[in-house]
């Protein structure tokens, strides 16, 4: 079985950026190899960690993305990031074997070629492409054709975030952490880019995370300054470093008698 029209492209630009998280999606033109057997092309995919692959992967197919994006209105980063998880960066089985980059299944509805391949159920039905770039087509088409899907093209092309957690709602995938691993892929190869915005949606909200976090994690803090329990192997000196206070003043305040403290025993730190 043939697996045609791989795309490979390795200029000294993108090895430089295989190995960085960082990059550019300029190139344009891969040079393609046809008719590449799957043992061959998995000897090329093996030469490659899992990030150089996905690099690979993104170089290869980021403009079918983008003129996707142009003609149906899906944000490229949505269509890319779940090419990226639905076949493994091109190394899965499914795309291999049928060139199915988007784990289509056949539907009543599909007339073309189908393969079979064990999903939720064993021996499952799915749709068999001659190229990727024709799976990457009917990935469109499937979106913009079923009503359930209505809902997400009144969504800003920009907003990824709302697109992945639509995808999810609507019934793509089964797995529950379906949206959170297209929004970790479009935010770790920058593939918000693809789209044509200048930041992630996610840079200004992971801030206000960072800093209610901070501030929650200050809380239990002073909560916890409040009262101690003794520990085993706890002694006033090493609580008075731990809360920052003097061994005079956690004597004092808990009108302690002398140095000796006890397992369970409850102190005031402030």
């Amino acid at each position: 079985m043939r697996y045609n029209k791989i795309l490979i492209f390795f200029c000294l630009i993108f090895l430089s950026s295989c190995g960085s998280k960082k990059v550019s999606y300029r190139d344009s033109s891969p040079k393609k190899i046809k008719n590449k057997s799957v043992k061959s092309t998995n000897r090329f995919f093996n030469t490659m960690t899992n990030e150089q692959r996905t690099h690979w992967y993104v170089n290869t197919y980021s403009k079918t993305a983008i003129n996707e994006m142009k003609k149906f209105g899906i944000p490229a980063s949505i269509t890319m990031s779940q090419g990226i998880l639905e076949s493994s960066s091109g190394k899965g089985s499914l795309a291999l074997k049928s060139n199915n980059h988007f784990g289509i299944k056949c539907h009543s509805t599909w007339k073309g070629k189908k393969v079979y391949h064990d999903d939720d159920e064993k021996g499952e039905c799915f749709r068999k492409y001659r190229n990727p770039e024709t799976s990457y087509r009917d990935h469109s088409v499937f979106l913009k054709s079923r009503d359930r899907y209505d809902f997400l093209f009144k969504l800003k092309k920009s907003n990824y975030i709302k697109w992945a957690k639509g995808l999810k709602k609507a019934g793509y995938a089964t797995d529950p952490a379906y949206a959170d691993k297209l929004i970790s892929i479009i935010e770790r190869y920058e593939l918000w880019k693809l789209d044509g915005s200048k930041k992630p949606l996610n840079k200004s909200k992971e801030k206000r995370l960072s800093k209610n976090k901070t501030k929650q994690k200050t809380k239990k803090i002073k909560k916890s300054n409040k009262n101690y329990v003794v520990k085993k192997g706890d002694t006033l000196f090493s609580i008075s470093k731990k809360f920052n206070i003097s061994i005079s003043d956690l004597v004092k305040i808990n009108k302690l008698s002398g140095n000796n403290i006890n397992l369970g025993q409850s102190l005031k730190t402030k």
